[in-house]
């Protein structure tokens, strides 16, 4: 039977995990709202910010909650109410993992921007951002150096939603389209940060992270999966930017664009789409960019999908490669499949807001997804080739007798 001081870190570790959990759920359910927004068109439905039509956000009567203002106003509370839990979460760590001077600096340095917040005076927000941006980098820098101090991993998550609320502020107040694709994106970042505090908060991974450091890979296999995650965040990027450049159907045909392999971007052409479009749909003219960032989006998927395959084949075929390794590439692999039926399903359907947001929610989970398997993948022992050991041996040697 467990001791009673050990039963009680074990409840405390349990209770951590299981908010932590609950605050990737609200994620998820804040970009499932936001990408709701974006498909219906309806981001600038209320015209200020932090205030809703004048009031505070928090005091705006329900009875005008109608039509597009419903969803983004729901949009700006769920956030809130995500920014709120994320203190808490970072919070808990920090008092867990902490004492004395230091604690105390953390309860400060948390609190104090959830009481500025409170102020719901825009020009409070500007500062937040631009501190924002060096303190999550600091955080996630000070975790990298020392992966067991989870302090530093809620440390950035403050910070990063902070950031991330900010620039869909200013993308109202500015009327940026390039401030909706950071604020969209960010979003994914923040995501991941949560999914890996869920995560390393578990009390599965103590003993994976054991297992996953007995067994060898290879350097090239290690790089694959970081490759993987680099184009997935550039592919969520590109993704963000045609959600507001409006370029979702740009091309409407699927496996051809526009009847070729490679679509035509000259003038006449263009004029041509755009005829087709408003003789058989009446929907929004094109242009050039908007075909381009279309298909780089099909190309990037495609290697996506190429790297996801060889690194599950990877996984699968190597008998040496244990569970927690085999379980996330299962799920990144199965993920991934199933954005790319969402996409294509997308085009052909003529871009349906809940198809295209679920497309959006798949894509965050691929990159929570992606982003493990990296963490998983560098918690091995590198491979290092017989051959390049041999060389090593003589390289050292000839230096010595030298």
């Amino acid at each position: 039977m467990l001791s009673e001081s050990t039963s009680s870190r074990f409840k405390a570790g349990f209770w951590l995990h299981c908010f932590a959990l609950f605050v990737g759920l609200c994620t998820f359910a804040l970009i499932a709202v936001g990408g709701l927004v974006t498909s219906k068109g309806v981001g600038m439905a209320v015209p200020d910010w932090p205030n809703s039509f004048g009031y505070n956000m928090f005091l705006f009567p329900a009875s005008e909650w109608i039509g597009g203002i419903l969803y983004e106003h729901s949009h700006r509370l769920i956030a809130s109410f995500v920014g709120l839990l994320t203190v808490v979460l970072a919070i808990w760590i920090w008092v867990k993992e902490t004492a004395g001077k230091v604690k105390t600096f953390g309860i400060i340095a948390f609190t104090l921007p959830l009481l500025l917040m409170g102020v719901r005076t825009f020009h409070v927000f500007i500062p937040l951002a631009i501190l924002s941006v060096p303190a999550v980098i600091y955080g996630i820098a000070r975790f990298m150096k020392s992966p067991a101090e989870l302090r530093w991993l809620g440390w950035s998550a403050v910070f990063a939603v902070i950031l991330q609320g900010a620039m869909g502020g200013f993308r109202v107040e500015f009327k940026l389209d390039y401030l909706g694709i950071i604020h969209g994106t960010l979003a994914q970042l923040f995501f991941l940060l949560v999914i890996a505090i869920a995560v390393l908060t578990s009390q599965w991974w103590p003993a994976s992270r054991d297992a996953l450091k007995q067994i060898r890979i290879g350097t090239t296999f290690k790089t694959l999966t970081v490759v993987g995650l680099v184009l997935i965040f550039c592919q969520l990027l590109l993704g963000a930017t045609m959600r507001h450049q409006h370029a979702g159907l740009a091309v409407p045909d699927f496996p051809l664009a526009h009847g070729k392999i490679w679509p035509d971007t000259d003038s006449d052409s263009i004029h041509r789409y755009n005829q087709q479009r408003m003789e058989s749909t009446a929907i929004n003219s094109i242009t050039s960019f908007q075909i381009q960032l279309h298909m780089i989006h099909r190309v990037m998927a495609l290697l996506i999908a190429v790297i996801v395959a060889a690194v599950s084949w990877k996984v699968f075929s190597s008998k040496n490669l244990n569970r927690p390794l085999r379980q996330v590439a299962a799920i990144w692999s199965l993920l991934t499949a199933i954005q790319v039926g969402l996409g294509i399903f997308t085009v052909i359907k003529g871009k349906p807001a809940d198809i295209a947001t679920l497309h959006v929610l798949v894509g965050a989970l691929i990159f929570a997804a992606s982003g493990l398997t990296v963490v998983f993948a560098h918690q091995t022992q590198s491979f290092v080739s017989v051959a390049t050991e041999k060389l090593a041996s003589r390289t050292l040697t000839a230096a010595l007798k030298s």
